[in-house]
């Protein structure tokens, strides 16, 4: 079904391929995962498959690409919609719509598909996909976990005969991932092409029929399904993959928090040192509740670790702490108010999609752009290039790095940001193996001078390494 042969492509502007010398072949049928370290070309493996390269991405090629026996190349944009479903690392990205109802029937509207087949597959795609409760919502008013599920829905709906999926679950909550893996299971029984690129492996014991592992743009090794599903820990380290065993659910500290957001049992709270202290903080979209704590305390020096279920208001949360969110209720820093533009000088924040929070035209003036002036700044830098390995990207424009490399730039901007508060939302997604240790050193280091530090995430490898306390949100009524 797919047939890539001898590619090299360079992308306009960089002086390194993204992919050299990559083969591979995909049959008909098949469920293959793309997997290795970052920056190691698997997004645009996924782009040489759906003709984004070079339809749309500009760049020099070299080999060939065949979809269903024809050039990619060759293809129309209209031939290779209807051939491919795809979602991106960042589905906000992908959206022509302003709800999930519409953005379901967009592309088989664009096909001409009859008006009746548009509504029972619409019907059928919310309900596989569990969007039942996203209906008459606006897409922009969803959390990032939901709109990966509304993209991976629209991807599908149409019926494509290929799909790729480009870290699908990096923002999905256990509960979410339980769906997409369902979702996945009828899509191989259905006899469809998949192709996912991952990191997080454990949800796809059993599903996969081959891993593919890349490196430097190019296959490095591959095994079947059945082979992967025999490898131990030791072997995945070995070759920097993540574990394909679902890690145990970490138990740390629970958060002192009170209210209808907080998914505690907690009955008192008395907030004492250093920190931020909460009261009856609220918040609404268009009327419909998303937040509303009655008090909390977010020590610092620790990591707290704020989780739950996909729309529970854990972004929200981390936009009211660094002063990007109106909100009703009031903020205390260390027993004193904290006003929202306060907040906004002292606190710093790593974004799900982090190509927001990217402005200059090299990987180290990104890093000086907003570092404090502290003593000893100069030397962390340096030791940041490195240990996040972007020393060899330094002089690179930010927007050609990998998703995996944008996402530790601006984690390491953060950490050069000497702010009081500092806030990761999913900050592992595009991670590998060694870099997920990485930014775990990264948060405990700035734990260690004092910071509030709060850890947004799904994963429960991070989850083990890195959070000292948990504060669990939960979903309210509108």
């Amino acid at each position: 079904m797919i047939h890539i042969e001898g590619v090299r492509w360079t992308y306009a502007g960089a002086t390194t391929p993204s992919l050299d010398d990559l083969t591979l072949d995909v049959q008909r049928g098949e469920t293959v995962v793309l997997c290795g370290p970052s920056g190691s070309g698997k997004s645009s493996a996924l782009r040489l498959m759906n003709g984004l390269v070079p339809h749309f991405h500009e760049g020099r090629l070299d080999g060939s690409v065949h979809l269903d026996g024809r050039a990619v190349a060759d293809l129309s944009l209209d031939q290779l919609g209807r051939l491919t479903g795809t979602v991106l690392q960042h589905p906000r990205r992908q959206f022509f719509t302003g709800r999930s109802e519409t953005e379901l029937a967009f592309a088989m509207e664009n096909f001409g598909e009859p008006p009746e087949q548009i509504r029972e597959r619409v019907a059928a795609g919310i309900d596989e996909h569990g969007l039942t409760g996203f209906a008459g919502r606006r897409l922009q008013d969803l959390s990032g976990g939901q709109q990966q599920q509304v993209a991976c829905a629209a991807a599908a709906t149409h019926r494509p005969p290929v799909l790729l999926f480009d870290e699908p679950t990096s923002n999905l909550s256990a509960a979410a991932i339980e769906r997409f893996t369902a979702t996945l299971a009828r899509l191989r029984a259905d006899r469809a092409t998949v192709v996912i690129a991952e990191h997080r492996l454990h949800f796809l014991r059993g599903l996969a029929d081959r891993v593919v592992v890349l490196r430097d743009g190019a296959v490095h090794r591959q095994w079947s399904g059945e082979q992967f599903s025999t490898l131990d820990d030791d072997a995945l380290r070995a070759e920097g993959l993540r574990s394909s065993v679902p890690p145990p659910r970490p138990k740390p500290l629970r958060a002192q928090g009170l209210g209808p957001s907080i998914d505690h049992d907690t009955t008192s709270m008395t907030a004492s040192g250093t920190g931020v202290t909460l009261h009856a903080v609220s918040c609404a979209f268009h009327g419909r509740r998303v937040l509303d704590i009655e008090t909390a305390y977010l020590a610092a020096g620790v990591v707290t670790a704020i989780t739950g279920p996909n729309g529970a208001g854990k972004s929200t949360l981390a936009r009211i702490l660094t002063g990007l969110q109106r909100h009703q209720g009031e903020i205390l820093l260390d027993g004193r108010r904290f006003t929202r533009s306060q907040r906004q000088r002292a606190g710093s924040i790593v974004m799900q999609d982090v190509q927001r929070q990217l402005f200059t035209d090299t990987v180290e003036a990104e890093l000086r752009l907003g570092a404090s002036r502290d003593a000893g700044q100069e030397q962390r830098l340096q030791a940041l290039l490195r240990d996040l390995d972007l020393d060899p990207v330094r002089d690179r424009h930010p927007l050609s790095l990998s998703g995996g490399q944008q996402q530790r730039l601006v984690v390491a901007a953060a950490r050069l940001s000497g702010r009081r508060i500092v806030v990761f939302d999913e900050p592992s997604s595009g991670v590998d193996r060694r870099h997920l240790h990485s930014i775990t050193r990264v948060m405990r280091d700035l734990a260690g001078e004092g910071a509030v530090v709060i850890l947004i995430t799904h994963d429960s490898e991070l989850l083990t390494h890195t959070a000292d306390q948990e504060l669990r949100l939960r979903p309210i009524s509108p």
